[in-house]
C-alpha cells in the first residue's frame, strides 16, 4: 500500500529545501544586512571633505555644500494650487543651485574645459530662470553681467544672486 506517490514526495522535498534556503539567507542577512554589499579588500568610504590631503579644497567644498543646502531649502515651498507657478517656484532654486555651483568651479577650478562648461551652465540656467518667470508672468530679476562676458567677476554677479531667489513675487500660500 502506497500512501504517497514519488511525485508528491519529490515536490514536498523541493519545497522544504527552498524554504530552508530562504530561511538561512534571511537569518544571515538579519545578522548583518550589509554583508551582501561588502567586498573583500574594499576600503570604507571616506568622504573627500574628511580627507586631510584635501584641505586646499575646503573653500570649494564649503561653497558647494552651501549652494546645495540653499537650493534644497528654497525648493521646499508651500503649494499654491497653481501647478505652473509651483513648478516654477521649485525649478528656479534648482537652476540657481546649478549657477552657484558653476560659480564655485569658476572661482576654484583650473580645467579650461570645465571652466568653459561652467560659464555655459551659468548663462543657460539664467536664461531658463528668465523664461520660466516670463511664462508665469512674474517679474524678472535685475540684469547683471553674464559670466560669459569679459570682465565679469564673482562679485559683479553677486548682486544678481541675492535677488534671483526672491524676485519671483509668488505667493506661497495654499488656496
Amino acid at each position: 500500500m502506497v500512501l504517497f506517490s514519488r511525485r508528491f514526495i519529490r515536490k514536498r522535498v523541493i519545497s522544504l529545501a527552498t524554504t530552508a534556503s530562504v530561511a538561512a539567507t534571511s537569518f544571515a542577512l538579519a545578522q548583518d544586512p550589509m554583508a551582501a554589499y561588502h567586498v573583500r579588500g574594499a576600503m570604507p568610504i571616506q568622504y573627500v571633505a574628511d580627507r586631510p590631503d584635501y584641505t586646499q579644497e575646503q573653500p570649494f567644498l564649503s561653497e558647494n555644500d552651501a549652494a546645495m543646502n540653499r537650493m534644497m531649502a528654497d525648493m521646499t515651498i508651500k503649494l499654491t494650487g497653481d501647478v505652473d507657478r509651483d513648478f516654477v517656484a521649485m525649478m528656479v532654486p534648482h537652476y540657481q543651485g546649478a549657477i552657484d555651483m558653476a560659480k564655485a568651479e569658476l572661482k576654484y577650478g583650473h580645467n579650461k574645459q570645465l571652466r568653459r562648461m561652467a560659464r555655459e551652465i551659468i548663462v543657460s540656467q539664467q536664461q531658463k530662470i528668465s523664461e520660466m518667470r516670463l511664462a508665469v508672468g512674474a517679474e524678472l530679476a535685475p540684469s547683471a553681467p553674464s559670466a560669459m562676458q569679459p570682465g565679469a567677476t564673482a562679485s559683479s554677479t553677486a548682486s544678481h544672486d541675492a535677488t534671483s531667489h526672491d524676485s519671483m513675487n509668488m505667493t506661497m500660500d495654499v488656496k
